[in-house]
């Protein structure tokens, strides 16, 4: 073999054995800390991305909130600093308005109805993302958000003698709260903890599973036992992004994406089902409103979801899905 020959076969062993660049590097920004399920499920999925499409595709995990808040993550994105997020609604809200009428007040009754409103309209909720850059990948449930109190709420009159905190640029927690006539005090998330300490606030609303690692039910000693609201949670990515990879990777994300987003939201359910009975071993206190209040809980969403339509989400969607769950429920 001559001199040639011999290098030119050296080459091609070296690089027959290194690995491949990828085609699509997809940078993801998610507020979850390392080690919860959130990045653990990721990162499964990253994983099988990568193998699956013989490492064309790979994903970059930026946990823990390390690209900045939900609103910075947007701006991120839409400007090619990053290409994919895991949002809450407050999030989504930053993206399509239009999407926040699934966290609307008293809108669902259970998990069953959530799945089904998901699912009959996910066409539109897709459409209404792909018109403003983003592909939907998968939904990511936060879960049934609950109040949060020093002192006793189990009566919409009660939330009059509360120092109530509300998620400072939140539209829907604050209509929905302002309906139950509460004192509210707008606050970054990041200061919470400080203001219950010092009493500025007496009162917060969060999932079970997040207000635990957040520390805040140290200072609480009840809950209000009726969900306010089922917090929503979509994983989304650039659509630029997403149309440059080819037909067979963007099935392969699409595919595995709602395999493991909807195995993470049963997930959620579930350490929120548990994280309710360890708040309770706790010494937290589930007061349930009896069935007159619970009306008159029901009634005050209801005519919060009305002032929040076109301000916030069209009136004509949220009819829709009010109606659908209204003939399922018959």
């Amino acid at each position: 073999m001559n001199t040639f020959k011999k290098t030119a076969a050296v080459f091609l062993l070296i690089f027959s054995l290194s690995p491949l660049k990828a085609q699509t590097v997809i940078k993801f920004a998610t507020l979850a800390p390392e080690g919860t399920s959130w990045t653990k499920t990721l990162r499964a999925f990253a994983g099988e991305i990568k193998e699956k499409t013989a490492g064309r595709v790979e994903i970059k995990i930026y946990a823990g909130g390390i690209s900045g808040d939900e609103k910075d993550v947007v701006r991120k994105i839409r400007i090619g600093q990053l290409n994919a997020a895991g949002f809450t609604g407050f999030g989504i809200g930053e993206i399509a308005p239009e999407i926040r009428v699934l966290d609307a007040p008293f809108l669902f009754s259970n998990a069953s109805e959530i799945d089904r409103i998901y699912s009959k309209f996910s066409n539109e909720f897709r459409e209404i993302f792909a018109k403003k850059g983003f592909e939907l990948l998968g939904w990511a449930e936060v879960g049934e958000v609950y109040v949060f109190s020093k002192n006793p709420i189990e009566k919409i009159s009660d939330f009059a003698k509360a120092k109530m905190w509300l998620w400072e640029g939140d539209p829907i927690a604050e209509q929905a709260f302002k309906e139950l006539k509460a004192n509210l005090i707008p606050l970054s998330i990041t200061d919470v903890m400080t203001s219950l300490q010092t009493g500025m606030i007496d009162s917060v609303y969060g999932t079970p599973n997040t207000i635990i690692p957040l520390q805040w039910y140290s200072k609480m000693k009840y809950a209000l036992d009726l969900p306010v609201t089922n917090a929503s949670g979509a994983v989304l990515l650039s659509k630029k992004v997403f149309d440059s990879l080819s037909p067979q990777d963007a099935s392969t994300l699409k595919d595995l994406a709602q395999k493991y987003f909807k195995t993470l939201t049963q997930e959620s359910r579930k350490e929120n089902i548990k994280a309710r009975e360890t708040l309770k071993a706790k010494g937290i206190i589930f007061l349930k409103p009896s069935a007159e209040e619970t009306a008159s809980f029901k009634k005050a969403g209801e005519e919060a979801r009305k002032k929040l339509a076109e301000r916030i989400y069209p009136m004509q969607l949220l009819k829709k899905i009010e109606t659908e769950l209204a003939q399922k429920s018959k």
